[in-house]
């Protein structure tokens, strides 16, 4: 029996494109948005970042300058949070999965990605129940302490727990923990993978 459904949020609740970004600050420093993308992956600035270990603004100051980045922090937070764009999963299938299980989110993300979250996207999160965030509890995916955390939060035993990724190697990491997971291609077909399972939400 299962008690806990844990979504995944980019790519699987809500579309992502990172080239967005890059191409909103490629105007506002020397580099073109590719370059942009190998400059920014030279260094481990993200990975602190979606540890925590980075605060917001501090990392805007390190961001700019490494890239010679001519704009405001307001302006960037904009930017940088372009990323997002369509929803991935219809709302009223949250609604009635929150209903009868513990609906879990489980993200790598940052303070200024989840900021713009929380408000573009509140319609979404407000089924949740509980938010496990990689800047929050300081590991990312596919660290063993970020799926112990969700189960945790989860209120359940690992394997009463069902979980969806767009990464296979997050699945994969997620199902050593004990979880059932599979990775996510649409919207259609975790639903499929749920009702086989005889997971409802309607």
């Amino acid at each position: 029996m299962y008690r806990a459904i844990i979504f995944d949020l980019g790519r699987v609740l809500v579309h992502f494109d990172f080239k967005r970004g890059y191409q909103g600050l490629e105007g506002l420093c020397p580099y073109p948005a590719a370059e942009i993308r190998q400059r920014i992956a030279t260094t481990d600035l993200v990975t602190r970042f979606e540890t925590g270990l980075v605060e917001p603004a501090n990392f805007f100051g390190q961001l700019s300058r490494l890239l010679d980045l001519r704009l405001e922090y307001p302006r960037f937070c904009e930017i940088w949070s372009s990323i997002f764009t369509d929803v991935l999963v219809p709302e009223e299938m949250l609604a009635g999965l929150a209903r009868r299980y513990r609906l879990v989110l489980l993200s790598n993300t940052n303070a200024i990605h989840f900021a713009m979250v929380r408000e573009a996207y509140a319609p979404l999160l407000r089924h949740f129940h509980e938010l496990v965030l990689s800047y929050e509890v300081q590991a990312m995916k596919p660290d063993p302490r970020i799926y112990r955390v969700a189960v945790e939060r989860a209120g359940c035993r690992a394997e009463e727990c069902f979980y969806t990724d767009d990464i296979a190697a997050y699945t994969a990491a997620a199902r050593e923990q004990g979880i059932d997971a599979v990775t996510f291609e649409s919207a259609g077909q975790i639903q499929g993978e749920m009702a086989a399972r005889g997971i409802e939400w309607k």
